[in-house]
């Protein structure tokens, strides 16, 4: 079984681009701590993600850096040769499901798209566009 579940930060804010089908491919990293400390210090890792279609979409639209976010997908490998001929290996993980992990009132110390009560202004119709439910 090819499963993962993880919650992180994002390193950076998401990248989004379309295929020329119109598809779209979200990209990002998170940050996500390990369960133990090493040297008396947080140690974390940082899985590069993947998410596709209306999931891309809804990563893009309702996520930043700083922000964290809650995943289950499944690993991916993958090889290409770069420009230089050299052979290059790639793992990411797919997503497949995303949540908020952290109250509107916390992310809204980083996001300054939110009012004063510390709520984000969400459009009508959103139900049509969450990936999970």
């Amino acid at each position: 079984m090819n499963s993962v579940q993880i919650v992180g930060r994002f390193t950076r804010d998401p990248e989004i681009r379309y295929t020329d089908g119109g598809i779209s491919i979200a990209r990002f990293s998170l940050a996500v701590d390990r369960r133990f400390k090493k040297d008396g210090g947080q140690q974390a890792d940082f899985p590069t993600c993947v998410a596709f279609g209306k999931t891309a979409e809804f990563i893009e639209k309702y996520f930043h850096k700083g922000q964290r976010i809650g995943i289950q997908g499944r690993i991916q490998t993958g090889k290409y040769e770069n420009n230089d001929g050299a052979t290059v290996y790639t793992t990411d993980i797919v997503v497949e499901t995303c949540e908020f992990v952290e109250s509107k009132a916390a992310s809204s110390d980083q996001n300054p798209n939110v009012d004063e009560d510390g709520f984000m202004n969400v459009p009508d119709g959103i139900d049509d566009e969450v990936p999970f439910q």
